[in-house]
Formats: C-alpha cells, sequence, structure tokens
C-alpha cells in the first residue's frame, strides 16, 4: 500500500514537473499562431483553385491535355509535344487569343500551352502539391514572387472568364473568385509558404 502511495507521489511530481517545463519553455506568440492559421487557410483555398478542371486539366502528368469538368482526354488525339503541342500541330493552331464563343475552343490574350510534365498535379495530396510548388524543379525555377506574377498573367486569369465548351455549356470557373484567390497566394507566400 505504501509503495503504491509513493508510486502515485511520484508519477504527480513527474506531471508538476512536466507542466512547469512546459510553461518555461518558448511559446510561439499569438501572432506568429494566427500567421500560421491565415497560411493554412490561404493554402488551401489556393490548391482548392489549382486542383479545380480550369487549372488542373493544363497542368496534368498525363501525355495529353485534359478538357471540361470531368477532365477527359483532349479531342482530336491531342498529345504533349516538344514545342507546345503535338509536331505540326500547336497548341495556338486552334487556341487563339479569346474564347471563341462559336466553337467553343478556349482562348486567352497569351499563348495557350500546357505545363511541363513535371508541373503536373495528378494524384497529389494538398501537402504534396505545396511541396511541388515550392520546388524550382516542379515550378519552373520561379521564387515566390514570380509565382505570385504568374498567377496574374492572362492564361491564368482566364480560369475565371472560361467561355462556353463546344456545345454552348458555360465551364464551372475556379470554386474561389480571382481577387481572394489571389490574396490567399500573397498570404501564403508572404508567411513563409508553409506546406501542412
Amino acid at each position: 500500500m505504501r509503495r503504491a502511495s509513493m508510486i502515485g507521489m511520484a508519477v504527480a511530481a513527474s506531471a508538476v514537473t512536466a507542466a512547469a517545463l512546459a510553461l518555461l519553455a518558448p511559446q510561439p506568440s499569438l501572432s506568429q499562431t494566427g500567421r500560421a492559421a491565415d497560411a493554412a487557410t490561404a493554402f488551401d483555398r489556393v490548391a482548392s483553385v489549382m486542383l479545380s478542371p480550369r487549372c488542373h486539366n493544363c497542368h496534368t502528368s498525363t501525355n495529353f491535355p485534359r478538357q471540361g469538368d470531368d477532365r477527359h482526354p483532349h479531342l482530336f488525339h491531342v498529345t504533349r509535344g516538344e514545342d507546345h503541342g503535338a509536331p505540326g500541330l500547336p497548341c495556338s493552331a486552334c487556341h487563339g487569343r479569346t474564347n471563341n464563343a462559336a466553337s467553343g475552343v478556349p482562348g486567352a490574350d497569351e499563348a495557350w500551352r500546357l505545363a511541363p510534365r513535371a508541373m503536373g498535379w495528378d494524384g497529389l495530396s494538398i501537402a504534396a502539391l505545396c511541396r511541388q510548388l515550392k520546388d524550382p524543379q516542379h515550378n519552373g525555377g520561379r521564387s515566390g514572387d514570380q509565382i505570385i506574377a504568374h498567377l496574374k498573367t492572362h492564361l491564368v486569369m482566364w480560369a475565371w472568364s472560361p467561355g462556353t465548351d463546344h456545345r454552348g455549356r458555360p465551364r464551372t470557373p475556379p470554386p474561389v473568385p480571382y481577387d481572394d484567390f489571389m490574396r490567399a497566394a500573397e498570404t501564403w507566400v508572404h508567411t513563409g509558404a508553409p506546406c501542412p
């Protein structure tokens, strides 16, 4: 009985010591905790856009671009080529500087192109997508500010005015309005681009 009592006292003393040490350990400030929470929330918003069909269809790991909200393979057996399209059939052969309402072919005021295979996001978790976006070997050698600059290009901005498909059905824009997306991306980058 006495031994049980001594063990109980030792356990209680250990708990008190651990609690005291925890209080003495450096604690993140409320501003650091808030910034980390802001960064995590911001990246969740960024990822929801990047993994939506408007971005993900061109950021594919396949040998072909994808189309539509269902991400089906590109019509006409278009495949990845050395110079943004199959030999003799660059993306610009069909994709112009604006959406073509008559044919449903999308276009942007910039050269239409498929992201390199190293920038494909197929099968990535949100955490893996985050790590890939920060990796110069998988992001075109871009810094955080250069990623922000890329997100301001006409090609990226097209996603929020995607026009209609070949049947006249409106394409679904990303789930976050563009201005909110950009605020989230800038928050994520400027808080150190932490990954979940």
